[in-house]
């Protein structure tokens, strides 16, 4: 397994959006706005970052 990480952050707030999108905002680990989180790079985490690119940024930490 490789330990890439990214880091990602939640840049627009996430009301009014679908439930699924908030739910993978929430499974990212971001809970309020500008929070950011370092998470290991694999493909469920990029799926998730994928739905939601709308609502944050992310770089390889």
């Amino acid at each position: 397994m490789s330990d890439a990480k990214i880091k990602v952050t939640l840049v627009k707030s996430p009301i009014g959006t679908v439930e699924s999108h908030r739910a993978s905002v929430r499974g990212l680990g971001l809970k309020r706005m500008n929070q950011s989180v370092v998470l290991e790079d694999t493909p469920a985490v990029r799926g998730m970052i994928n739905r939601v690119n709308y609502l944050v940024k992310f770089e390889v930490a």
